[in-house]
C-alpha cells in the first residue's frame, strides 16, 4: 500500500508527466493521428521539463543569496518555503496527503464538469503542497481517516478551482484571450496586485516593457541583459556586506566570493531565459491539445498552468516585481521586529516567483507604477499571512519554516480558524455551502 501511495505521489506531483498525460488524453479525444499525438505529447512533456530545469537553476542561484543576506544583516526567524515544510510534514501525513491529492484532483474535474467554473488545475507540485497542508489542518481540527480524507479532498478540489477563477479576469487582460488560466496557489496576491495596479494607474501608464532607455543604454531593452546586469549588482552588494570569509568558507568552496557571486547572477539570468523558452514550447502544444478535453470531457475547460507561463508577457516586470516584493518582505520584517511578533524572513525563492508574477499582473493593469506597488503589496501579504497560519498547523507551527504563498495562508487560516472556534462540523458545513454556491448556474457576459 505504501509503495502504491509513493508511486501515486511521484506521478501526480510531476507537472511534466501530469500535463503530458492531459495532452495525450486531449489529442486522443480529438482523434489526432499517431504522428500529431506523439509530437504534441512529447513536446508538452519536454517543455515542462525545460521549465523545471530553468526553475531549478533559478532556485540554485537564489539559495546562496538568501544565506548571504542573513549573514550580512544578522537576522533570524521563520523562513517560508513550501518544499521544506512539506518535507517535514510528509513524514507523518504522507498517506493522507497522497489520498487527498488524488481525490482532490477528481473533485476539481467534477466541479469543472458540472459547474460554471471550468478550470482544471495542472500544477502537480503545488497540488501536493496544498494537499499536505490540508492533511495537517484537518488532522489538527480533529478529523480521522475517512472523514479527514473526504474533507481534505473536497477542500482541495474547491481551492484548485477557485484559485485560477479569481485571477482569470486579470489573465484575460494580460493574455488578450480566455484560453489558459494560472494554476499557482498565490492567486490572492496576484489579484490584489492587479487591483493595486488599477488603483495607482495614472493618466499615462507606461508598460515596463516600453521603458524609454537613453540611446547609449539601449542594450538594457534586452531582458536577458538587463536581468543579468541587475542581478550582478544585487549579488555584489550583498556579497560585500556578507564578506569574503563567510562566502568562501560556507558557500563557494574557496572560489573568490565576487567570482562566485558573478556566476550565480549569470545562472539566475540563464534560468529565466530557459523558463521563457520552455513556456513558449508548452503553450504552443497544450492549448490545442486541451481542446479535446474541453470539447469531449469537460466542455469549455481551461488548463490552469504553472506561474512561469505569465513571465513571457512582461520579462522586465518579472525583475521589477521580484525586487519590489522582496522590499515588501524587508518592510514587513522590520514591522514584525518592532511589534515583537514572530519574524518572517523574506524567502528569496517565494519572493521571486510570486513577486515576479505580481509584477506582471500589476504592470498589466497599471504599468510600471502598478508593477512596483502591486508586487510590494504581494511582499507584505506573503510575509504576514504565515504569522497567522503558524498557530493552526499544530506541531508544525513550531518548525523554523512554513508555507509561503498567499493561497496557502488564506486557505489554511480559513479552515484552521473554523476548526478552532466551531469544530470540525463547521468545516463540513462551509464545504457544503461553498459547493452549493459554486453549483448555482449563474452566467455573466464573461464566464467565471
Amino acid at each position: 500500500m505504501n509503495n502504491v501511495l509513493a508511486t501515486l505521489i511521484d506521478i501526480l506531483s510531476q507537472p511534466a508527466i501530469l500535463v503530458a498525460l492531459i495532452a495525450l488524453i486531449g489529442l486522443l479525444a480529438q482523434r489526432k493521428n499517431l504522428s500529431d499525438t506523439m509530437k504534441g505529447t512529447t513536446k508538452t512533456f519536454v517543455g515542462f521539463l525545460v521549465i523545471a530545469a530553468g526553475a531549478g537553476i533559478l532556485e540554485t542561484s537564489l539559495v546562496p543569496f538568501g544565506d548571504m543576506f542573513q549573514e550580512a544583516f544578522n537576522v533570524s526567524g521563520v523562513v517560508p518555503n513550501n518544499e521544506a515544510i512539506v518535507a517535514l510534514a510528509l513524514n507523518e501525513y504522507g498517506s493522507n496527503t497522497a489520498l487527498i491529492m488524488f481525490f482532490g484532483m477528481i473533485v476539481n474535474i467534477l466541479i469543472a464538469r458540472f459547474t460554471r467554473f471550468k478550470y482544471i488545475f495542472l500544477t502537480g507540485h503545488h497540488t501536493l503542497y496544498m494537499a499536505c497542508m490540508l492533511a495537517v489542518i484537518m488532522a489538527v481540527a480533529g478529523f480521522n481517516t475517512v472523514p479527514l480524507i473526504a474533507a481534505g479532498s473536497v477542500a482541495l478540489g474547491i481551492i484548485m478551482t477557485l484559485s485560477p477563477a479569481i485571477l482569470q479576469p486579470f489573465m484575460r487582460k494580460l493574455t488578450g484571450n480566455d484560453n489558459v488560466a494560472l494554476g499557482h496557489f498565490s492567486a490572492v496576491g496576484y489579484a490584489l496586485s492587479g487591483l493595486v495596479g488599477k488603483a495607482v494607474k495614472g493618466k499615462e501608464s507606461t508598460s515596463t516593457e516600453k521603458i524609454d532607455f537613453p540611446k547609449g543604454l539601449g542594450f538594457l531593452r534586452d531582458s536577458t541583459v538587463s536581468i543579468a546586469l541587475t542581478m550582478v549588482v544585487m549579488y555584489f552588494v550583498v556579497a560585500l556586506a556578507a564578506g569574503p570569509a563567510f562566502i568562501e568558507a560556507e558557500l563557494s568552496d574557496d572560489t573568490n566570493y565576487l567570482v562566485f557571486s558573478l556566476i550565480q547572477a549569470g545562472n539566475f539570468a540563464a534560468g529565466v531565459f530557459i523558463i521563457l523558452a520552455g513556456v513558449r514550447l508548452v503553450l504552443a502544444e497544450i492549448v490545442p491539445a486541451f481542446k479535446g478535453i474541453s470539447t469531449k470531457l469537460v466542455p469549455n475547460a481551461k488548463p490552469a498552468l504553472d506561474v512561469p507561463i505569465v513571465f513571457t508577457y512582461a520579462p522586465n516586470a518579472v525583475l521589477i516585481g521580484f525586487f519590489s516584493s522582496f522590499v515588501g518582505g524587508l518592510f514587513s520584517m522590520i514591522i514584525m521586529a518592532v511589534v515583537g511578533s514572530t519574524i518572517i524572513l523574506p524567502g528569496v525563492v517565494p519572493h521571486f516567483f510570486t513577486g515576479a508574477a505580481a509584477g506582471v499582473f500589476g504592470n498589466a493593469t497599471g504599468g510600471v507604477k502598478g508593477a512596483v506597488a502591486g508586487s510590494f503589496v504581494n511582499g507584505i501579504i506573503i510575509s504576514f499571512l504565515p504569522v497567522f497560519l503558524l498557530p493552526v498547523l499544530g506541531d508544525l507551527g513550531f518548525a523554523n519554516t512554513t508555507f509561503s504563498d498567499a493561497d496557502f495562508g488564506v486557505g489554511g487560516i480559513f479552515f484552521g480558524t473554523l476548526a478552532n472556534y466551531a469544530g470540525p462540523m463547521a468545516i463540513v458545513i462551509s464545504l457544503v455551502v461553498i459547493l452549493v454556491l459554486m453549483a448555482i448556474p449563474f452566467r455573466s457576459k464573461k464566464s467565471a
